[in-house]
């Protein structure tokens, strides 16, 4: 080689190595730094290749990263979980799957959960939600809709086969938004639980578009810290623009396609035992004593039956119970006390929160990519509504997060099997 051709390739050679240093500095500088109206390139946006510190920046609510991210989520890929469609080994159910198999401090594995589960749809998102509140000394009910279709109850069940402490609600009920059955989904799943051989402390219901935002430690830290052997049924006297949810029968109309609930010209009756009736939340944590007193107390057997043509009843059952001065755990004079549940409602908007960066079904929420710093920064244990199929970028940076989280407290040693990934590329930013 002359000269001259030696000074060329060696040219050519720094040119390059140039650009590529220009271009990975350019991504890092564009997601650590605010841009002043910057045009964001998607071509180099490498949402699948660097996303721990793609959602890092999203968590800290950089501008860049909400553009970057919204170009690339139509195209962005999470990986798709092994074993939910098809029956596998439960060893590798466990492993492939990621989930904790011991308590990973003295102080969680001498205090059980519960949790109810119900699901009809979203398969993939139940997967995502179990095995974030998975532990092996809680205890878990899991309603599938009985409208649900056959392979998806089967891939359910294959799942819950592996677990002695997770199974299938002995009764399933056709579910409908707002109706009687919503509720009786979860008193089945109560019944299982009070003659399980596990043995729990509280109790805690969800469905299918929850995901938790603190861990299982921080969960039983703040129910020893504020409510030690008291129920969190957050809620009001019923307002009265609520009143026409019980002044009048309703009826379910159950169908293949959208069931639904409609009201009647009946009048009701008074509430049995002139009950004042609440109006609350229909997400709550019971003490295992409170579950046992609605199965078997006259009162509330009663009210039970009195709310089956009400609209939305697991929206005053609880609560009302709970405000029973004689009731296991009971808080009367409790109001919206209680951070259960993190929700973006429409009605609260500019006020509790700035907007819905998603869209809004049933006036709730579903979040988006804009949504996940305040998802991260409330005081609430869970957060609803998710949608992976529409946002999957959203759901992926919440698990590696939560998971991360999860493992920095840990007490003992943790298995290999329990990190989403071997390697990170970048350290997500916990902030915790």
């Amino acid at each position: 080689m002359n000269p001259l051709d030696a000074t060329k390739s060696g040219f050519l050679l720094c040119i390059a190595v140039c650009m590529f240093i220009y271009t990975f500095i350019y991504l890092k500088d564009t997601l650590s730094d605010e841009p002043n109206e910057q045009k964001i390139n998607a071509n180099i946006a490498e949402c699948g290749f660097y996303p721990d510190e793609l959602c890092s920046a999203l968590f800290a609510g950089k501008t860049a990263a909400f553009k970057i991210g919204n170009s690339c989520q139509n195209t962005y890929q999470p990986k798709t979980l092994s074993c939910i469609q098809t029956s596998c080994n439960c060893s590798v159910v466990l492993k492939t799957l990621h989930f904790i198999t011991r308590p990973l401090s003295d102080e969680e594995g001498n205090f059980s959960l519960a949790y109810i589960i119900t699901i009809h749809k979203e398969l993939e998102m139940f997967v995502k939600l179990l095995r974030a509140i998975y532990m092996p000394q809680n205890i878990y009910c899991i309603h599938v809709d009985e409208k649900s279709p056959r392979d998806y109850k089967d891939a359910v069940q294959n799942i819950v086969n592996c677990f002695e402490n997770i199974f299938l609600s002995s009764k399933r009920e056709n579910v409908v938004y707002a109706g009687f059955s919503r509720l009786q989904a979860d008193i089945n799943c109560m019944r299982d639980l009070v003659h399980s051989k596990i043995q729990w402390n509280y109790v805690i219901n969800l469905c299918g578009q929850d995901y938790p935002i603190k861990t299982n430690k921080d969960i039983i830290q703040y129910i020893k810290s504020k409510w030690n052997g008291k129920n969190m049924t957050p809620g009001v006297v019923q307002p009265l623009h609520m009143k026409h949810r019980t002044q009048v029968s309703y009826k379910e109309h159950v169908h293949s396609g959208m069931s639904h609930v409609y009201p009647t010209k009946n009048i009701k009756a008074k509430p049995p035992y002139n009950l004042t009736i609440y109006f609350g939340s229909a997400y709550y944590i019971l003490t295992k004593e409170f579950v046992e007193f609605t199965l078997t107390d006259a009162r509330a057997k009663d009210l039970l039956e009195w709310s089956r043509d009400t609209y939305s009843p697991d929206e005053h059952y609880w609560v009302t119970l709970n405000r029973l001065n004689d009731a296991p755990g009971a808080t009367p004079h409790a109001d919206w006390e209680g951070n259960i549940r993190a929700i973006k409602w429409k009605d609260q908007e500019g006020t509790i929160h700035k907007g819905c960066k998603g869209h809004y079904i049933r006036d709730i929420c579903v979040y988006g990519l804009g949504d996940l710093q305040w998802i991260i920064e409330s005081p609430h244990l869970f957060a609803n509504k998710f949608e992976p199929a529409t946002y999957p970028l959203v759901m992926d940076c919440l698990e590696r997060r939560y998971r991360l989280k999860v493992l920095h407290q840990a007490e003992v040693p943790i298995e290999d099997h329990w990190r989403f990934q071997e390697e990170n590329y970048f350290n997500m930013k916990l902030n915790v």
